[in-house]
């Protein structure tokens, strides 16, 4: 068998994939892959085949690849045409090195045409890519990180303790990243899944209500949701300098790293009932419990959104 390949190991969910891979592949198994160096060197130190690789071009791509028999695609952190490019790069060298099955990193419900959600275009497109090039796949639809929750939570009670976005009283089963990312090294590992499509669920569904309500009890802050319009939506995130769209300018260490354009169309999506789905793929997968909203906001500081790693 050849080895397990993991993408954007620069990036949060591709660190967090990383070290649990390699709690269950040896790291003579594994080849890591990643855009920026020094990302990469710590793995390098410990003997683990490295490569840097940029997606954004398909030059070298195929020889980074060689040898690998299952390669996890963690999906671009830009939207549109380029992401489309970048993912189509990785797929066309995978083909070309050999590599017998994608792990990619989709989104719920990415398939449903009435699913208003920016973000599901370019997830939807590079599925039906993978099919058409005819690799076996293994495609982790996952449900809304709840770190990026969580920080919005903290964001405004530093404000005026009232969390306000568009979704309304939508239900998302949240899901933690870290869940995601033992997704994707469970799914290098096994050896029981093909042409499969897995929803990466959290364990309950709830509207927003519900997750602020948690927050208020494990924090003893007293936060309050107020549904407001998708425009009012937009200017809130315009107020505090973040981007409509990912060929923005995003701020270095802001509390939203992620383009207004792909969370405002989110919350559209949830508000509508288009990602309420509920399933139990992440217990079949792993053996485990997904972690629930309550234990992330007990141990909060550990559950935060992060910063926007992407150069582009």
């Amino acid at each position: 068998m050849g080895k397990l390949l993991l993408t954007g190991i620069d990036g949060n969910l591709g660190k967090q994939a990383a070290d649990y891979l390699l709690a269950l592949a040896g790291s003579d198994q594994v080849i890591f892959c990643g855009y920026h160096p020094e990302a990469l060197r710590p793995y390098a130190e410990q003997g683990i085949e490295t490569h840097v690789t940029d997606f954004n071009t398909s030059e070298g791509l195929a020889d980074a690849f060689a040898g690998a028999d299952k390669l996890a695609l963690i999906s671009m952190p830009f939207v549109g045409a380029k992401r489309q490019r970048a993912h189509r790069n990785v797929v066309d060298a995978a083909k070309e090195a050999g590599v017998q099955q994608i792990i990619y990193t989709s989104l719920v419900n990415a398939a449903d045409e009435t699913n208003p959600s920016v973000e599901k275009i370019d997830h939807h497109y590079t599925e039906e890519y993978i099919k058409s090039v005819g690799l076996d796949y293994i495609f982790l639809r996952n449900s809304q990180y709840a770190e990026a929750m969580i920080t919005n939570y903290f964001t405004f009670v530093k404000s005026d303790s009232v969390l306000k976005n568009s979704q309304g009283d939508g239900k998302m089963a949240y899901i933690s990243r870290k869940d995601c990312a033992k997704a994707v090294a469970y799914s290098l590992a096994s050896t029981e899944y093909h042409n499969a499509v897995l929803n990466i669920n959290g364990p309950e569904l709830m509207t927003i209500s519900d997750f602020v309500a948690i927050g208020n009890n494990v924090t003893g802050n007293n936060v309050g949701y107020q549904e407001i319009t998708d425009e009012e939506n937009y200017a809130i995130f315009d107020a505090m300098g973040v981007p409509r769209t990912t060929d923005g300018e995003f701020k270095e260490g802001s509390e939203a790293p992620f383009s207004s354009e792909g969370m405002v169309t989110f919350a559209q999506a949830i508000r509508l009932g288009k990602m309420d789905v509920f399933t139990d793929d992440f217990q079949k997968l792993t053996g485990q419990e997904p972690i629930t909203v309550e234990y992330m906001f007990t141990h909060a500081d550990d559950f935060q959104v992060g910063e926007r790693h992407s150069k582009d």
